[in-house]
């Protein structure tokens, strides 16, 4: 455990590198507020932090700066929590006043403007249809062969997919299959649904089986979103790096598994090598989960650089989750 001079010591340091993204010297944080010592103590002391593993000394500098560790002790002790600043928090306001419209339209929006406020790559892993409960369905020939299976939820999610059919189909036919669908889908989630009532007519009962086994498939789908990828290649100055974030962000699956483990090891930041995925080595998440009554109905997340400012991000996502599960709660409502 430091002790509380080489605490302010090392807060200074990491909030003055978070600004200026360049090493610290120890002139400049002997005048930082708290810290308050001469300079000959501070070199002292970051002999000992960078002893320790808080801080490192790049080569080409006498300036010091963070590890993944000494962010993780700065994100750890924290002597307040970040703040949403008021021009941050009126343009959240006012997006989620203003949103309407299709579920997949608003996550996609939420992912724009968290990545515009933070200026970090963002995260939305919206709700899997399967949750939410059924309010229309209906199946619509294409053609001889094809049909589409359209059904709307409860929060907000409209999901179609295609089903191939078996020789010519009547209209009539798929007429009484969307009457039965209503009849045992309507209230009820994807879980819940009662299949194995039968229409009273086997080729109905068929056809039901097939559309319903498809929304069933797309439902299992996670709705991922992934904004302000430019964002992150401005953040860095290796190629390299660039180049392995970016390909990273492409994998929605990587994405996905990250925010899910980082929130199932009871985290809102992962800084670093603590995530456990490679390529993103040099970045850290944070990320919330968004809950309506009690349960998790997705995650927001942002990814940016280890040097993020973490107050802010903590901030500005612990609001966006919480005004995006206000609006989907009034969905389903």
């Amino acid at each position: 455990m430091l002790d509380e001079r080489k605490t302010s010591i090392l807060r200074a340091i990491v909030q003055e590198y978070i600004s200026t993204a360049q090493p610290v010297g120890s002139t400049h944080i002997a005048d930082a507020p708290g810290v308050r010592v001469s300079s000959a103590t501070v070199r002292n002391e970051m002999a000992v932090l960078e002893q320790e593993g808080y801080l490192a000394q790049p080569h080409t500098s006498a300036g010091r700066v963070p590890t993944d560790k000494g962010y993780r002790f700065f994100v750890d002790h924290m002597t307040t929590p970040g703040r949403l600043d008021s021009a941050a928090s009126q343009r959240v306001g006012t997006f989620f006043d203003g949103a309407h419209g299709r579920l997949e339209e608003l996550l996609h929006q939420t992912t724009n403007l968290l990545a515009q406020v933070t200026q970090h790559a963002a995260v939305v892993v919206g709700p899997r249809a399967e949750t939410a409960t059924v309010r229309s369905v209906q199946i619509v020939g294409l053609s001889s062969r094809v049909a589409l299976v359209v059904a709307v939820f409860s929060n907000g999610t409209i999901d179609n997919q295609t089903m191939e059919l078996d020789g010519d189909t009547s209209e009539l036919r798929l007429s009484a299959a969307s009457a039965h669908l209503q009849t045992v889908m309507i209230g009820h989630s994807l879980d819940a649904a009662d299949l194995k009532r039968s229409s009273g007519d086997a080729a109905v009962d068929l056809l039901c089986s097939v559309g319903f086994e498809a929304l069933r498939k797309g439902s299992s789908d996670e709705s991922v979103f992934v904004g302000g990828a430019s964002s992150m290649a401005r953040a860095f100055d290796a190629v390299d790096t660039v180049r392995n974030v970016l390909r990273t962000l492409e994998q929605q699956y990587v994405v996905v598994s990250l925010v899910r483990d980082v929130l199932n090891r009871g985290l809102t930041v992962a800084i670093g090598a603590e995530h456990g995925v490679e390529p993103l080595v040099a970045c850290s998440v944070v990320v919330a989960p968004v809950m309506v009554d009690g349960d998790q109905v997705g995650t927001i997340g942002i990814l940016g650089p280890t040097r993020m400012d973490y107050p802010q991000a903590l901030a500005t996502v612990d609001v966006v989750s919480e005004r995006l599960a206000r609006r989907l709660g009034e969905g389903a409502a």
